[in-house]
């Protein structure tokens, strides 16, 4: 399996370290709001990989942690909860978002049921014992308003900016308190904040002082990555925003001192997702989240889908329209994946060969860098083979063609296209009979009943077909 490495900007062979458990971990969100469709897009890409991987025959270790407090939960946590003393107005808060957050995972197709999920406020000791680390070996100094990565210290011997190839000046020395900052300029950057008013804190006893505050953004990750993988882990996923300062900041950090060279072995970062064919930002009232595409009446597998139909290293582009073309090939595979239950399945061993043949191919594009956009078509291709005449279908063949789209794809289609009940199989063959009899007046209000039920009727020279609308 070859996966891109933006430590080494090419495309390698990917095998774990220990040759059979790749060991991911996974930037969660900031769980102080709910996810936009471009955070999403990112755990998409993360799970189709987790997904790839275990086609090659890898079992999985993945972590993804909430960021439960910074910058931005601790100003939400006040707005929302201002009666609440800190610490509990934010875990209030935090806990809300993270429901949400794996609720909306489910939703997208995503599995999550053997993903560990870890809190940066249930790390504390981890990251406390990481910065002393840091401070031990000269990595790190205390300031006025915290504790603060020296960037200067670990230039002089490790490289720093190894993801983004940064240039930097020969002589630095600023330092940025802010946990999210976008400047192309690194700085020191805080590892730990001397508590405000009003804030969550914890203790942190340093050479028999305390320093009561909190963490920054960055040593978060680090120290929960670490603490969960070990390190050197296989692979760190992460939208490209993330390459710098995020990741970097990250690598630093664990790789200071005496630490392995190597935080994590592969870094597999997505392009962003566009809306209409720009960057996404409230001012530009193109910014949605899940609901907002559900209220349009489009199924979260929809948007799935229209990620799917982009490489993870190419941008996505979101549109209305975009999204209703999506719509309409899930709803193609759908429609196909319920011939299941309405035609006689026929022994056609070459019909099962020549799927089994179309699937490798499409299974190869996803070893070959997780290429979505090249094993759809190769589905589209089997799909298009196996329908072309619905009076002689192999039902073996169908679902083999469904089983490897909701295991390596996860669109979840012969789970969401169930038989129709007795009820309705009753209307059709009743239709069926007043058609026979010419009664197409009587014909015609049943097909506008079902379909206003939600079952479109096709008439074709194989019998009628059903299909969900």
């Amino acid at each position: 399996m070859k996966i891109h490495n933006t430590l080494t900007k090419t495309v390698d062979e990917f095998a774990p370290l220990d040759g059979q458990t790749a060991r991911i971990y996974t930037c969660g969100p900031t769980v102080y709001n709910d996810a936009h469709i471009g955070n999403l897009s990112s755990y998409i890409y993360a799970d189709i990989l987790r997904r790839a991987l275990r086609l090659a025959g890898f079992e999985i270790r993945h972590v993804i942690n909430f960021t439960d407090v910074d910058d931005k939960t601790i100003r939400r946590s006040r707005e929302q909860y201002p009666e609440l003393e800190p610490n509990e107005a934010l875990q209030k808060l935090t806990r809300h978002y993270e429901q949400v957050f794996r609720n909306d995972l489910v939703s997208i197709g995503n599995d999550i049921s053997d993903i560990k999920f870890v809190r940066a406020t249930e790390s504390i000791d981890d990251i406390q014992n990481l910065i002393r680390k840091l401070l031990d070996v000269g990595a790190a100094y205390v300031a006025d308003d915290g504790i603060y990565f020296d960037i200067a210290a670990y230039r002089r011997e490790r490289k720093y900016g190894q993801l983004s190839k940064i240039d930097l000046p020969s002589e630095m020395r600023a330092r940025i308190d802010n946990d999210e900052y976008d400047k192309e300029s690194a700085q020191d950057f805080a590892l730990w904040k001397k508590q405000k008013p009003g804030e969550p804190a914890w203790d942190f006893e340093i050479a028999g002082n305390t320093t009561r505050g909190r963490p920054g953004w960055h040593i978060e990750c680090s120290a929960m990555s670490v603490k969960n993988l070990g390190q050197p882990f296989d692979i760190h996923t992460g939208a490209v925003d993330l390459i710098f300062p995020h990741h970097e900041n990250e690598i630093a950090q664990s790789t200071a001192g005496d630490q392995p060279e190597t935080y994590a072995r592969w870094f597999v970062h997505n392009e962003h997702l566009l809306v209409d064919g720009a960057k996404m930002a409230k001012s530009k009232n193109n910014f949605y989240t899940l609901n907002d595409l559900v209220k349009k009446g489009f199924s979260p597998l929809d948007f799935r889908m229209l990620i799917l139909q982009s490489h993870f290293q190419s941008p996505s582009n979101f549109s209305w329209d975009n999204l209703t073309a999506a719509r309409g090939r899930l709803k193609a595979w759908q429609a196909v994946a319920e011939l299941r239950w309405q035609t006689t399945d026929v022994d056609d061993d070459g019909q099962q060969e020549i799927v089994r043949g179309l699937l490798v191919r499409a299974g190869a594009a996803l070893m070959e860098n997780l290429n979505t956009p090249e094993a759809l078509k190769h589905i589209d291709e089997a799909i298009s083979f196996i329908s072309k005449d619905p009076s002689n279908i192999s039902h073996e063949a169908l679902r083999t063609i469904f089983d490897f789209v909701d295991r390596n794809l996860g669109l979840s289609i012969l789970s969401s296209t169930p038989d129709i009940d007795d009820n309705i199989k009753d209307m059709i063959s009743i239709r069926q009979t007043e058609r026979a009899s010419g009664d197409y007046a009587r014909s015609d209000e049943i097909r506008d009943s079902l379909r206003e039920n939600g079952i479109e009727l096709r008439d074709t020279s194989a019998g009628v077909i059903w299909a969900r609308n």
